[in-house]
């Protein structure tokens, strides 16, 4: 094996961030049980966030980021996995507090590493990544809280995103009546969503615009919000007595100042927080089990992705912040 590995190495000097492509030695990654050479990652919100002074997201620099990798294990320390063996690792602090999958080489935890579950390719894997893995959490979530398809329509919101186009897919999959919100023009945009399952396409617009009181009229079973803020809130005040919501997100701000307990109080209407950081890990590895099987996205999985080159990476993080972005790009690591 190489003695060095090529990776993106994000550092801060004073105010300033740069984004370099890096030949570093073996003896840089950090301590973990397994050693996985990388052959796909993706972007994700959060990764454009690692790429500027101000997202908040890097705890030390220099951070190779990368919040999802996919690839072959190449040296354990672990019994439970084998040189050779395929895996994924999302989540937890990969591109965060430790080296991510922006890299040839990765070194983690061995508690992180998933084997790839058989059904998905280690590309199928990134095309879903973090924000698939999202996704499926929270339709998990709105199965265990009782919500069917004859309950009536669930709203998608951020449906253009990573998050959302998965959403769409599993839901439609599963035989809900799909409501789609995209802040894009119709055409190319509102025909992918129709392709992803969406019955019906809603302008962000009509979702976004303020809602003067308590409550508004019931219009949804239940919603899969990444978005948060006043979007999350309207959506609220809109779903149907005994609904629920998961949110995921914040890309649309981290407050529901308009919002009130009535949703919760006089419709029961319940919200479910979905975090795919710290999901434990048995309900992880059932989930990545069910998306490579029963709720396998074939369609989604040949529509939603743009695939990129390592070297082409720091151009497009930072792109991802400004929401024009639709499905998911992976990035190919290792051929």
């Amino acid at each position: 094996m190489n003695q060095t590995f090529r990776a993106l190495v994000v550092d801060k000097n004073d105010s300033d961030i740069s984004l370099n492509l890096k030949d570093l030695p073996l003896s840089d990654l950090p301590e973990g049980d397994v050693t996985i050479r990388v052959f796909y990652s993706s972007i994700n919100y959060k990764d454009g966030l690692a790429g500027i002074a101000d997202g908040g997201i890097i705890r030390s620099y220099p951070m190779i980021p990368g919040i999802d990798l996919a690839g072959i294990v190449i040296d354990s320390r672990d019994n439970r996995f084998c040189e050779g063996d395929p895996v994924l690792v999302t989540g937890y602090g990969l591109g965060v507090s430790h080296f991510g999958g922006y890299a040839e080489v990765a070194r983690v935890p061995a508690g992180w590493v998933v084997p790839l579950p058989s059904g998905l390719t280690l590309q199928e894997a990134m095309v879903l990544g973090t924000a698939g893995f999202t996704a499926a959490l929270s339709v998990h979530r709105l199965l265990q809280h009782g919500i069917a398809p004859e309950n009536g329509p669930v709203l998608v919101t951020g449906a253009t995103g990573g998050v959302g186009s998965v959403a769409i897919a599993l839901l439609a999959g599963l035989g809900y009546e799909v409501a789609a919100v995209t802040g894009k023009a119709a055409g190319t945009a509102h025909d992918y969503l129709r392709e992803l399952g969406a019955q019906a396409v809603i302008p962000r617009e009509e979702i976004a615009r303020p809602i003067p009181g308590a409550l508004a009229r019931e219009r949804w079973a239940a919603a899969v919000d990444p978005v948060g803020g006043e979007i999350l809130a309207n959506v609220l005040k809109t779903t149907r007595y005994g609904g629920a919501v998961a949110a995921s997100g914040l890309a649309g701000g981290a407050s529901l100042a308009s919002l009130g307990v009535y949703p919760f109080i006089l419709r029961g209407v319940s919200l479910l927080g979905i975090d795919s950081v710290q999901c434990p890990y048995p309900l992880r590895a059932e989930i990545w089990k069910q998306l490579a099987s029963n709720w396998k996205p074939h369609t989604a999985l040949k529509t939603i992705a743009n695939e990129v080159a390592l070297d082409e990476l720091s151009a497009l993080l930072t792109r991802v912040l400004s929401g024009q972005k639709i499905g998911r790009n992976i990035v190919r690591i290792c051929d």
